[in-house]
């Protein structure tokens, strides 16, 4: 089955800042773009930041608790292969970022075992990403 890219579109207050963010940290190509808003190919997708003022989430998530961590609400993603989670925890951890939670496996030797990060766009916005060495366990109960 071929996926279809989905289209997020997400608010940030400072563009300039949110553009390097996306473009010198993940290496996400530029699409079309205004002074207001950038298109982004992340991993297949269109994502798009678009001036926005500050909002609540971005002032402080709402977190649930899942494995033992706070897991930011809400948060977008990706989920990629092994290869490309380790490769862009190790970039991640190069330019210092700050996680909210430290890459590492989740659900250990149980159903639905991951890889899973989570970090903040200088925006606030809360970021999700995560790899299964078993991809048929993405929706495994």
């Amino acid at each position: 089955m071929s996926l279809q890219p989905f289209h997020l579109a997400i608010p940030v207050y400072d563009v300039p800042l949110a553009r390097q963010f996306y473009r010198d940290i993940f290496n996400l190509e530029e699409g079309r773009s205004a002074e207001t808003w950038v298109d982004f190919n992340f991993y297949g997708h269109q994502l798009v930041i678009h001036h926005h003022p500050k909002t609540v989430d971005q002032e402080k998530a709402t977190t649930n608790p899942v494995d033992g961590h706070d897991v930011p609400v809400p948060h977008f993603g990706i989920v990629l292969t092994w290869e490309q989670w380790e490769a862009l925890a190790q970039r991640l951890k190069a330019h210092n970022i700050k996680f909210l939670i430290e890459p590492y496996v989740r659900f250990k030797g149980l159903v639905g075992e991951q890889a899973t990060m989570f970090l903040l766009d200088p925006c606030g916005n809360a970021l999700e990403f995560k790899a299964f060495k078993d991809m048929g366990q993405l929706f495994a109960k």
